[in-house]
């Protein structure tokens, strides 16, 4: 069974959109409409106030961790049309301000960490945006009209080497990048990296309205990918392939409300949800490829909102 283990008055003055632990699950960083980032020391049950990040002039809807061999690192994103990559340098300081989007950035996920310091960011006005740091500088690829309407989610794929195939000479070496995104026109998509540009790979049909967030599983057990995404038609669909080109859905549960965020265990194996219903709940698949709830937390029980499964 679910339970809270602690909560944490984090004094926003306004809804928060988005919570999220670092690496090794020691700072919490919160974001919300009131423009501001927050980031907090957690010790033994309890919680100090680390840094009041001021930067944006619109509700901030995400805010993502980059991995801890890059420092300390933190971006977020905003109904301001901008994304800020903020670093621990003795204290917190703003140091990049990627604004070349023209409506609302609604999602950020930084690549894993194999590729280097990338972000990937999904925006209301249809493109996502590929920043890259080259040391002092980062430079920006675009992938325009990604989504028409809008861009919701964005998630990356794990590094994973390709299986070699010796009558392939030219095959690349390396793990392929990849993302998937999700959007207004009801759609997932997932984008391939080929030499200097980014191509759509594949357009996933199982939505019905919106789609709200994606989320691509953990590479472990068998080489199978696992890819989940939620939608606003109160479902959340488990896609899943072994060549990255077939993608067979499975509709995991039809919710009685609207699905705002999927969530993975670091192993893959559990799934979390939570939507307009006011619950997280914790998903298992079994032996038969049938998903069971194995676990649900009302949120009103510990004060949460519609996106702090994601700081489970």
């Amino acid at each position: 069974m679910v339970s809270v283990l602690n909560t944490v008055d984090t004094a926003h003055e306004d809804m928060i959109h988005d919570a999220e632990m670092d690496y090794y699950g020691l700072r919490l960083a919160t974001c919300s409409s009131d423009n501001s980032v927050k980031i907090f020391d957690l010790k033994n049950g309890t919680q100090s106030l680390v840094a009041d990040l001021k930067g944006h002039i619109g509700p901030v809807w995400q805010v993502a961790w980059a991995h801890p061999k890059f420092g300390n690192l933190l971006a977020s994103c905003s109904y301001d049309r901008k994304v800020i990559i903020w670093k621990e340098l003795g204290e917190w300081t703003k140091i990049y301000e990627h604004t070349s989007h023209d409506s609302s950035v609604n999602s950020i996920a930084w690549a894993p960490h194999e590729f280097g310091l990338i972000l990937a960011c999904g925006s209301s006005d249809g493109t996502i945006s590929i920043l890259t740091n080259n040391g002092d500088t980062w430079e920006v690829q675009k992938i325009p009209s990604a989504h028409t309407i809008g861009c919701n989610a964005v998630s990356w794929c794990p590094a994973i080497e390709p299986n070699y195939d010796s009558n392939s000479p030219n095959q690349r070496s390396g793990p392929v990048k990849r993302l998937a995104t999700g959007g207004c026109d009801n759609l997932v998509k997932i984008w391939k990296e080929e030499g200097d540009r980014w191509i759509e790979e594949n357009k996933l049909e199982a939505h019905s309205d919106w789609v709200r967030d994606v989320a691509w599983a953990p590479a472990v057990g068998p080489p199978k990918a696992a890819l989940a995404s939620c939608s606003q038609d109160r479902r959340v669909v488990v896609w899943t392939s072994t060549d990255y080109i077939s993608w067979t859905p499975n509709v995991l549960h039809v919710f009685d409300d609207v699905v705002w965020n999927v969530s993975w265990s670091l192993t893959g194996g559990i799934l979390a949800v939570s939507g307009g219903d006011n619950k997280v709940s914790l998903w298992r698949e079994n032996s038969e490829s049938q998903w069971a709830c194995i676990s649900e937390l009302n949120k009103g029980q510990g004060n949460l909102n519609n996106a702090d499964q994601r700081a489970l």
